[in-house]
C-alpha cells in the first residue's frame, strides 16, 4: 500500500513565501519510475506577487528567490540557482555537465537561447563507441570515461549573467551561497536521499567519488547525513575569482583532464580551453493564439514540441475530455510522428543541415495530421514522412520569473543520475556521460531508447542531440507559462502535455503538472503511461492497436504560470523536495 502525503507550508519571513511539496511513496516504487497523481483537492498552485523560482531542490530554489528579493532579475536568480544545485542536487545539478537556457528579456526586448551543451573532445571519432565486432558497445558510452563530454555549465551560466543579468550582482556574489554550502556541507534529504543509495555502487567504483558520497564504513550516505564537498568549494571559488577561466584553464582544467585520462578518457586541457557556449535564436511556433519559444538544435526539444503542437492544433482538443481515449490517441499519434522526424533528421547544426524550417511549418503538420487514423494506431514504420525532407537549397529543470517581466527556463544535465559517477580528483566535479546521446551507429538506440542515424553520429567538437525543452509560452509578447522537465526522451512529451493541459483544458498550472502523463517516442513502438488514467480509456487505446505499458519513467515539470492574479508556481509532486519559492 502506498501513502501519498503532500505537505504544503507557507513561510512568510522577510517577504519570502516558500512552499514545498513532499511526496512520500514507497521508495522502491519511486525508484522504478512509478507515479500516482495525488488527490485533486491536495494540489494547489503556489502564489507569489513579485518573483518566483520553481526547482527540484528547495535550498537552491530559496537561494534564487533571495536574489530576486535583493533586486536581481530572473537571470541573476537562475545563475545562483544553477550553481547552488551543483552542490545541493548532485544527481543532476552540475558544473560537470551542460544544458540549455531560454530567456525572455524585457530589457533587451528579445527572446534568446543559450546553448551550453557538452561537446565531444577533439580526438572523438564516429566509431568511438563501437566494439571490436563493429557493434555499439554501450559500456563505452555510458559507463566509461569515453562518454564524458566537455562540460558547458560554468561557461553557459557565466555568459547568461554577462549578457542578460541585471548588473547588480557579480558572478562571485552569486556563487557565494554555493561555495558556503559545498564547504560547510548540506544535509542529505528528499530526492538525493532517495536516489543516492541506489546509485552509490556506480559512484563507489571511483575512489575519488567514494570518499565524498560514502560513510566511513564504505556504505552510501543516507538521509540525515551531511554531504561535504570541500574540493568543489575550491573549484567554485576559482570560478568566482577568475570567471570561466577558473574552470577551463589553469589548475582546475589540468586536474579535470588528468582525472579523465587516468580513467581511460580522451579529453585534454586544450579541449577544455576551447569550449564555448553559443547564443542562438530560439525555435518559435504558435499554438491557438499563443507564441511558443523553445530551444533550437542541438536540442531537438523545440523542433519536436512545435511540430507536435502544430499537428494537434487541427484537432478540437477543447471539445475532447482531458484523459479520454480520443484525446490520448491524437497525442500519441502526434508524438510518434515528431519523434520519427527527430530520429531521421536532427543533429548538431554546426555539422548537419536539418530541415527545421519545414518541420515546424503548419503545412507540414497538416500533412502529418492527415495521415492519422482516428480509429487505429499507426504502425511505427508508417509514421515516417513518405519522402525524405531536405532543407531549402537530455537532467533537472527550473523556472524563474521576476517582477520586471523577465523569465528563464533552464534545463541542464549529467545524463544519467550522477552522470558517469566519476568525481575528478581534487576538483569535486561530478562528470557527465552525455556523449551517450550520440548515435553509436546508424539505427542504434541510446540509453533512453531513442534511435538515431547519421545526423547524430559522434565527431570532434560536436554537440550530441538532446531532448531538453526549456520553454516559455507568450501571449501578446508577455510570458504566461514557463516550463520544462528532465526525463531524457520523455522531456518533449512532458512539456507538450503541460502546455496542452493549460492552454486546451484550462487547467490550473499545478493540476496540469500533477496530471498523469504518457509518452510515445516512435521506437520502441509502445505507449508508456503513468498511473491515474481511466481504465476504460486505456482499454480503448489498446483496442485501437496501441501497446500500453507502465511505468513511463520519472519526469519533473517544475513550472510557473503568470496570471492576472499574479504568479502561480507548480513544483512537480513526482520529485520529493521540489519547491516553489516566491516573494
Amino acid at each position: 500500500m502506498r501513502l501519498f502525503k503532500i505537505s504544503r507550508r507557507a513561510i512568510f519571513a522577510a517577504g519570502l513565501l516558500v512552499l514545498s511539496f513532499s511526496v512520500l511513496v514507497d521508495a522502491q516504487e519511486r525508484r522504478r519510475g512509478f507515479y500516482t497523481p495525488p488527490a485533486a483537492d491536495t494540489i494547489h498552485a503556489i502564489p507569489a506577487e513579485h518573483g518566483m523560482v520553481v526547482a527540484q531542490e528547495k535550498i537552491a530554489a530559496r537561494i534564487g528567490t533571495e536574489v530576486l528579493k535583493r533586486g536581481g532579475n530572473a537571470v541573476d536568480a537562475a545563475v545562483a540557482t544553477g550553481f547552488a544545485m551543483a552542490v545541493t542536487y548532485p544527481r543532476a545539478g552540475n558544473i560537470g555537465g551542460g544544458g540549455f537556457m531560454v530567456i525572455h528579456s524585457i530589457d533587451k526586448h528579445e527572446d534568446i537561447a543559450i546553448d551550453y551543451r557538452e561537446t565531444a573532445p577533439a580526438a572523438t571519432t564516429p566509431t568511438i563507441f563501437l566494439g571490436q565486432d563493429g557493434k555499439p558497445d554501450n559500456a563505452k558510452s555510458r559507463d566509461s570515461a569515453l562518454g564524458i563530454g566537455i562540460p558547458g555549465t560554468p561557461a553557459g551560466l557565466a555568459l547568461a549573467l554577462e549578457k542578460y543579468g541585471s548588473g547588480k550582482f557579480t558572478l562571485a556574489e552569486l556563487l557565494k551561497p554555493a561555495i558556503d554550502l559545498a564547504r560547510n556541507g548540506v544535509v542529505l534529504t528528499d530526492d538525493s536521499a532517495d536516489t543516492l543509495p541506489d546509485w552509490h555502487r556506480r559512484l563507489a567504483r571511483w575512489p575519488s567519488s567514494a570518499k565524498i558520497f560514502s560513510r566511513p564504513d564504505g556504505t552510501s550516505l543516507r538521509e540525515g547525513d551531511t554531504l561535504v564537498q570541500a574540493d568543489l568549494a575550491d573549484t567554485l571559488s576559482a570560478i568566482a575569482a577568475l570567471g570561466p577561466r577558473g574552470f577551463y584553464e589553469g589548475a582546475v582544467a589540468e586536474k579535470l583532464a588528468k582525472a579523465i585520462q587516468d580513467a581511460g578518457g580522451i579529453m585534454t586541457s586544450d579541449d577544455l580551453k576551447a569550449y564555448q557556449p553559443v547564443i542562438r535564436a530560439p525555435v518559435r511556433g504558435s499554438y491557438r493564439g499563443y507564441d511558443i519559444v523553445s530551444m533550437p538544435l542541438p536540442s531537438s526539444g523545440g523542433v519536436g514540441l512545435v511540430e507536435t503542437l502544430n499537428i494537434l492544433e487541427g484537432f478540437p482538443l477543447d471539445q475532447m475530455q482531458q484523459g479520454s481515449a480520443g484525446s490520448l490517441h491524437v497525442l500519441i499519434e502526434a508524438m510518434k510522428r515528431a519523434y520519427a522526424d527527430r530520429a531521421h533528421y536532427l543533429g548538431d547544426p554546426a555539422f548537419v543541415s536539418a530541415p527545421v524550417a519545414t518541420l515546424v511549418t503548419k503545412d507540414y503538420a497538416a500533412k502529418q495530421r492527415a495521415s492519422i487514423d482516428l480509429d487505429r494506431a499507426t504502425p511505427w514504420a508508417d509514421a515516417v514522412a513518405a519522402a525524405p525532407l531536405r532543407e531549402g537549397s537530455n537532467t533537472t529543470h527550473f523556472s524563474v520569473v521576476d517582477s520586471f517581466g523577465n523569465a528563464v527556463s533552464n534545463t541542464y544535465t549529467l545524463n544519467f543520475s550522477y552522470g558517469v559517477g566519476l568525481v575528478a580528483e581534487g576538483t569535486g566535479v561530478l562528470l557527465n556521460n552525455e556523449l551517450d546521446d550520440f548515435t553509436a551507429a546508424p539505427g542504434a538506440a541510446n540509453a533512453y531508447g531513442l534511435v538515431g542515424f547519421d545526423a547524430n553520429l559522434p565527431g570532434p567538437g560536436k554537440r550530441p542531440l538532446s531532448s531538453m525543452s526549456p520553454t516559455i509560452v507568450l501571449k501578446d509578447g508577455k510570458p504566461v507559462l514557463v516550463t520544462g522537465s528532465p526525463g531524457g526522451s520523455r522531456i518533449i512529451s512532458t512539456v507538450l502535455q503541460v502546455i496542452v493541459n493549460v492552454l486546451d483544458y484550462h487547467m490550473d498550472v499545478a493540476a496540469a503538472v500533477a496530471a498523469p502523463r504518457l509518452h510515445h517516442q516512435w521506437l520502441p513502438d509502445e505507449v508508456r503511461i503513468e498511473r491515474g488514467f481511466v481504465d476504460s480509456a486505456l482499454e480503448a487505446l489498446r483496442a485501437k492497436g496501441h501497446k500500453v505499458i507502465e511505468p513511463m519513467g520519472q519526469t519533473s515539470a517544475n513550472s510557473i504560470a503568470m496570471t492576472s492574479n499574479g504568479l502561480l508556481g507548480a513544483p512537480d509532486p513526482r520529485t520529493r523536495g521540489a519547491e516553489a519559492a516566491g516573494e
